[in-house]
Formats: C-alpha cells, sequence, structure tokens
C-alpha cells in the first residue's frame, strides 16, 4: 500500500494548476450535440490526458463522437466520465469560466470538468498509476447511446470502477442509483368532424386520459418506484375528433425488481374507449445501481479518509442515473460521486469549491490505491 501522506501537501501545491487546467477545459466548449465541439475537446483531453497517464488513449469513435480509452490493466480500477455537457455553443460568452472568492464558475464546471481534472490528477499521483484506466465519453449527457457498449467493455475488465461524476450535497459519494425506464403509449382513435357527428369518432384524446390517470397503479411510493407522465401529444385540427394521441413516461426505480415489474404491467395496458387501440414502446435504460455494488468500495473510500486525516465521506442515494449504472448493472462494484465539490449541475450558477480539490483528489488517489495494490 502507498504511503498516502504525501498526497494532500503535494496536491495543494498543484492547486493553482489545477484551476488552470479547469479553466481550459471549461473555455474549451463540448456540447453533445455539437461533433466539432466535441472532437476539439476531446484532443485536447487527449494531449493533457497523455501527459498525466503516461501514455496515449486509445481514440473510439462511434457515431462521430470520439471516446478516449487508457485501458486498465488487468483487474485494476477504472476511473469514468465523460466530457460532454448540456450547455450549447455560445453559453460561455454569456457564462465565462471564473474563479471569485474560492467557487469557480462556468458552463459544465461540476457536470464534470472538475472531476475530469481530479481524476488526472489522482491517476498521476496514485502508487497504483500503472494499473489505473480511464474511460472519458462524448455522450453519457444524452444517455450514452453510443458508448454503452464501450463503458460495458472497458467495466468488465476492470475490478472496480469509481466514477467521477460530481458529489452529492457536501461531498458524499453516491452510494446508489435509481435505474430508469422510458416508455412512449401512442393512441389510435377514429377521426369525425366535432361539431357535425362526434358520435361517429373516437377520441383518442380521451383514451390518453384514461392511460394517464391509470399510471398512478403502478407507482410503489412505498418502495421509491415512480411513473410519471411526462410529454403529450393528441389531435390535429381544433374541430376533429382527434385520431391520434401519445404520451411519454419516465420511470424510477431502486431496484431491478421494481423496473421489470414495472415494464409488465406497461405491456399489460389495454384501452378503454370501444374500437380504440394501444401500441406500447420502450424499456429499461439502465438499471440502476444498487448498494450491493458499492458497499465494499465505500469501505475502502472511508478507510483511505482515515489514512488521510480527512472525514469519512458520508453515503447518499440518488434519483438520477449515470454510466455508473451501467457498470454496477454487469457485475461490476461501483462507486459514483467521487468528483467535484459544489452545488447545481446543468444550471446556470452550477459552481465548484475550489479548496476542496486538493483533499477530494487525495481522496481518490488513496481509494485507488487500495484498489489497484499501489506501491
Amino acid at each position: 500500500m502507498a504511503s498516502t501522506q504525501r498526497y494532500l501537501a503535494d496536491l495543494s501545491a498543484e492547486l493553482d494548476a489545477m484551476v488552470a487546467l479547469l479553466g481550459q477545459l471549461v473555455n474549451c466548449e463540448s456540447p453533445s450535440e455539437d461533433l466539432s465541439a466535441l472532437d476539439r475537446c476531446a484532443a485536447l483531453l487527449a494531449a493533457v490526458g497523455a501527459g498525466f497517464l503516461g501514455r496515449e488513449p486509445e481514440r473510439v469513435v462511434l457515431a462521430g463522437i470520439t471516446n478516449l480509452v487508457w485501458r486498465p490493466r488487468p483487474n485494476g480500477p477504472l476511473l469514468l466520465g465523460h466530457y460532454d455537457t448540456v450547455w450549447p455553443m455560445g453559453t460561455l460568452a454569456e457564462l465565462p469560466f471564473s474563479t471569485h472568492e474560492g467557487i469557480a464558475r462556468g458552463p459544465g464546471v461540476f457536470d464534470m470538468k472538475a472531476g475530469i481534472v481530479q481524476m488526472l490528477y489522482a491517476a498521476r499521483i496514485s502508487g497504483a498509476h500503472d494499473r489505473v484506466g480511464l474511460l472519458l465519453t462524448g455522450d453519457e449527457e444524452t444517455g450514452s447511446l453510443t458508448s454503452r457498449a464501450l463503458v460495458e467493455e472497458l467495466a468488465g475488465k476492470a475490478g472496480a470502477v469509481l466514477v467521477g461524476e460530481p458529489s452529492a450535497p457536501g461531498g458524499a459519494v453516491k452510494i446508489a442509483r435509481k435505474g430508469v425506464a422510458r416508455f412512449r403509449v401512442a393512441v389510435r382513435g377514429r377521426a369525425a368532424h366535432a361539431g357535425l357527428e362526434p358520435e361517429l369518432g373516437v377520441n383518442a384524446t380521451v383514451e390518453l386520459a384514461h392511460q394517464v390517470l391509470a399510471m398512478s397503479s403502478a407507482q410503489r411510493a412505498d418502495l421509491g418506484t415512480t411513473v410519471t407522465p411526462t410529454v403529450a401529444t393528441s389531435g390535429s385540427t381544433v374541430n376533429t375528433v382527434p385520431e391520434t394521441a401519445a404520451f411519454d413516461i419516465d420511470v424510477r426505480g431502486w431496484t431491478r425488481t421494481e423496473l421489470d415489474r414495472v415494464t409488465g404491467h406497461m405491456h399489460t395496458l389495454r384501452a378503454v374507449l370501444p374500437d380504440a387501440a394501444l401500441s406500447v414502446t420502450g424499456g429499461v435504460n439502465r438499471y440502476p445501481l444498487e448498494e450491493a455494488m458499492s458497499a465494499d468500495l465505500v469501505a475502502h473510500a472511508r478507510a483511505a479518509a482515515r489514512e488521510l486525516g480527512l472525514p469519512e465521506p458520508e453515503g447518499v442515494r440518488s434519483g438520477g442515473g449515470s454510466d455508473g449504472n451501467l457498470t454496477a448493472a454487469i457485475g461490476i462494484p461501483t462507486l459514483d460521486g467521487m468528483g467535484a465539490v459544489g452545488g447545481h449541475p446543468h444550471a446556470r450558477d452550477e459552481f465548484v469549491q475550489i479548496a476542496t480539490m486538493p483533499a477530494r483528489t487525495a481522496l481518490l488517489a488513496a481509494t485507488l490505491d487500495r484498489l489497484g495494490g499501489g506501491a
């Protein structure tokens, strides 16, 4: 096990450089939908990352999106994160990167470019640096549609996954995340003139209303399972009985069993109005990160904190999903929320507490030592 006593002092001395790198990354805008911007940010990260990890990354391009891969040694730990953001090009002109009174701001600063900075420094300083892998994807914010198989492949070769997504308030790590399923219910009715002969129609909007109200029967508040109708559309003109309608449903649950139960329920839906027809599409997007998959890693992180003389991180459950859901779902121990301390991801006032960066990075490095057998 590496001596970790130097980590805090060494990283504190590097704080100005860490903030400077954070500024570089934030100033290189990288919205998920802009392939050119993603290319620029990936090129920057590839060059910077090669210096930190001592080897060039593999550039895996999927649907035009570059993902950067530094493979872990067999059963070594994998650091996982993404460099895309939710912020459209041009946001930087309105919300420039700034540091003031110990707070860093800018688009993507908290989710999750500060986490990338911390992962790079932790990988370099860790005694397990020669075994650590790093994967930075470019489409996490849009659901990891192209990178999912790559995430699962890399995780499957790792002994554990530490996700550099932002911490929960106060620096808590995320020991569980809800799984996500999404469905669309399409309704087919029959059009008719709303004034002359509405009785000849089958009103798709009315059928939609029946189905939306019926969604509550699939929820289990006692288990934390939510079934939420979201976007709805129906009809064509104001004087026509609507022939078609559709609505989307967002499902969240803490366990695989609950997501599977709701999936089964969705496929039992039947129309209420005579001659109306339903079509249900969709399914599980990502299964939960269940607490059993993070328990051992939380213990390692807390032991690492004790070695460093830091407070042990609390563990919280999060309703949002991340790529940590994907790695836990294939049976790889996963701990999420190991990234920056700050707040308000996806909001115009997202921020990072600069003074926490050395300690947070030291915690990550010391945890890597415990997982990777640092010298």
